[in-house]
């Protein structure tokens, strides 16, 4: 099994930066992908961005490309969601899923969720 927990979010301004962290343990050797999923009140899971552990393949929601990254720290086991111009649009509750192979923006596909961290961007 794969523990996922995310961390980082909080209350910022329109324009502002944040990041947000993905930190898996247990069987991190049966990980493949990472993937950044939000969810607004009122409105279904958005895909945002996911990564394979190596890197390549990665992928960005039409959404948030241009504006966010992911990075990774293997050795910290953690996978980080770097948000730069936040617009109020951005506020939602942002999960983190582990995949055991490629799958993209395809929800179902992610095995372990988090508990998700709360981004509030406000205008």
């Amino acid at each position: 099994q794969v523990h996922v927990v995310e961390s980082g979010g909080g209350l910022v301004q329109a324009g502002a930066s944040l990041r947000v962290s993905c930190l898996v343990s247990g069987r991190t050797s049966d990980i493949y992908a990472l993937g950044w999923f939000r969810q607004a009140p009122g409105k279904e899971r958005e895909f945002v961005a996911a990564s394979s552990w190596s890197g390549t393949p990665f992928l960005y929601g039409d959404p948030v490309k241009g504006r966010f990254t992911i990075s990774r720290d293997n050795a910290k086991n953690t996978m980080y969601l770097e948000m730069n111009s936040l617009k109020p649009g951005d506020t939602a509750v942002y999960y983190c899923g582990e995949g055991e192979r490629w799958t993209g923006s395809y929800y179902q596909g992610y095995r372990y969720w988090g508990q998700g961290t709360q981004v509030s961007v406000s205008s």
